[in-house]
């Protein structure tokens, strides 16, 4: 069984701040020895256990939570608690706790921020504290970080502004980067900026923790996050920054501000696109066509989305079309209706797939006045449709009957998030279409049924690719992260859909495979950051063996 070497008790830690510390904690596993020689004697029941003994008593107590969000709090409490069997215990049921410790779970958390707060985790960063950024990260738990997750909690999942509950999405981030890509929890770090909130019932609220008025913009925003950056670059040069949750008017100007300068990505733009262009790759493969032959239609036109259609870009250029043969595939339509080039609201990334009057002349408009979803899927043969809009039930059955009529296979993605805001339910979308549509969502669903006979529904969730990104990133001194990097690991990930030996299968492995699957997609994007030139030169088998050596795995320092 593999441990984490470098996971080694601080000397002088005893007693009772021995037991206090999640990270070295042990409960009632410290041995006799180790009882006496740290002082514990006294302090822990007589009987000794094993952790497999602990994980039983730890799931009878998640078990004893009725609630979705009950079961998250437990959780959260082990994790304040013991590290070691918080992580074995997620292991162990990975399928069914990963949906309460991050999505759909995590959004309530978020909500709830401030009402099921217990214990200090990561960092807090008020605005009115910005003289001060460098000595705040000085305050952080453990010295040595290898990967931070920032927010600034305006854009939450599809549940919009959260303001300092935000924080709830980097601590889940980071669970994920341990529990599957094996980065050591006190080499992780989730941070907040917190720059206030427009949310009203948040500001009304007397237990609301956060910085008490309006969202900071403009000028003065930009300043503040420009110094968060500058404090990160002094105190933590060389650690993963992924930017979480912004929302889109600031989230692709972030990126694009310090990709250049920082070793850092966008996982709702990145992440995203990465595994849904991962998820496409497989679905087109099971259609039988290549991704180049694709007619892609998306709702939604915001930075999510907008990073998705450009990795399905990438991928559609390297299978040997020009740019402009690539952009004539994409229709994005909005809350506006699509996008076309006489629209004066479109930011420079959205105009990039923004169509010709001529190219819709003709078009049905039966959305207030603007060519919307349902004229777009009938005066094309859309092949794939995917949603990024929070619009929930968009994804009508006339919309989707319309399509399916024109396509054998139709390929149909509700990614948003959380369940409440997805564009259609997988069930519908398998009975509309007959059982022929290949479907991923954004959250976790039960399977299909039709006719007796059910459907896997593959999550396209991020954590597919971002915990391998820092496992990957880490293991190859990563000095950059590349979009190749990112459409590497999506190559990756696409290879090994079941769906390609069983196209009854799910397109994207099972959750239980992950920490297998993450070190297969590392490698990838170990592999390609080599191969652009942003990591020192190294043969891939030594690179894979890097990737195998960090992947920390939860275990006791005395389990052999």
């Amino acid at each position: 069984m593999p441990t984490n070497a470098a996971h080694r008790r601080p000397d002088g830690l005893r007693g009772t701040p021995l037991l206090q510390s999640p990270a070295w904690n042990k409960g009632t596993a410290f041995t006799a020895e180790e009882r006496t020689r740290l002082g514990l004697h006294g302090l822990l029941p007589h009987q000794i256990e094993t952790i497999d003994d602990q994980l039983v008593r730890a799931y009878e107590a998640y078990l004893a939570k009725r609630t979705p969000l009950g079961r998250h709090i437990q959780l959260r409490a082990l994790q304040d608690t013991n590290e070691i069997l918080f992580y074995r215990l997620l292991l162990a049921h990975i399928e069914e706790m990963m949906p309460i410790v991050y999505t759909p779970v995590v959004a309530e958390a978020c909500q709830q921020f401030s009402h099921i707060y217990r214990r200090p985790r990561g960092l807090f960063i008020p605005f009115d504290m910005r003289d001060s950024i460098p000595e705040l990260l000085r305050n952080r738990p453990n010295p040595e970080v290898d990967v931070v997750v920032v927010t600034d909690g305006e854009r939450i999942l599809g549940i919009g502004d959260q303001g300092v509950g935000g924080l709830g999405i980097p601590i889940g981030k980071l669970t994920l980067y341990t529990l599957i890509g094996g980065v050591p929890p006190a080499r992780t770090l989730p941070i907040v900026l917190d720059v206030g909130t427009n949310n009203e019932e948040l500001l009304r609220d007397p237990q609301y923790f956060g910085f008490r008025q309006k969202r900071v913009s403009g000028e003065a925003y930009l300043e503040f996050v420009d110094r968060f950056v500058d404090a990160v670059r002094q105190e933590l040069p060389g650690t993963l920054l992924q930017w979480e949750d912004f929302a889109t008017p600031n989230a692709r100007p972030l990126l694009n501000r310090y990709r250049d300068s920082l070793l850092t990505f966008n996982d709702d733009i990145q992440g995203t696109a990465a595994v849904a262009l991962g998820a496409l790759l497989a679905g087109t493969r099971v259609a039988g066509k290549l991704l180049r032959e694709q007619t892609i239609v998306f709702l939604g036109g915001g930075s999510a989305a907008i990073g998705v259609a450009d990795y399905l870009r990438a991928a559609m250029i390297a299978e040997g079309l020009s740019d402009a043969e690539a952009r004539r595939l994409f229709y994005v339509v909005d809350v506006d209706g699509l996008l076309v080039d006489t629209r004066t609201d479109l930011a420079p990334e959205q105009r990039v797939y923004a169509r010709a009057p001529g190219d819709v002349a003709g078009w049905p408009r039966t959305h207030r006045g603007a060519v919307g979803l349902a004229d777009v899927i009938q005066s094309v043969e859309a092949t794939i449709l995917i949603g990024l809009s929070t619009a929930s039930g968009a994804f009508t059955e006339p919309i989707v009957r319309a399509m399916a009529a024109k396509t054998p296979r139709p390929v149909i993605f509700p990614l948003s998030n959380p369940t409440a805001r997805a564009e259609a339910r997988p069930e519908d979308l398998i009975r509309w279409t007959d059982g022929r549509a290949l479907v991923a969502t954004g959250s976790p669903c039960p399977p299909a049924v039709l006719g007796g006979r059910a459907w896997i529904i593959s999550q396209c969730n991020n954590v597919f690719i971002f915990p391998a990104v820092g496992l990957g990133v880490a293991a190859a001194g990563a000095r950059r992260v590349s979009d190749g990097m990112l459409i590497a690991a999506a190559r990756r990930l696409a290879e090994m859909s079941p769906a390609l030996k069983d196209p009854a299968a799910s397109l994207l492995p099972p959750l239980g495979e992950l920490r297998g699957v993450a070190v297969e997609v590392a490698v990838a994007v170990a592999e390609a950051a080599v191969r652009e030139g942003l990591a020192p030169a190294a043969a891939p088998e030594e690179l894979r063996a890097r990737v195998v050596a960090r992947q920390w795995f939860p275990a006791y320092d005395d389990e052999g």
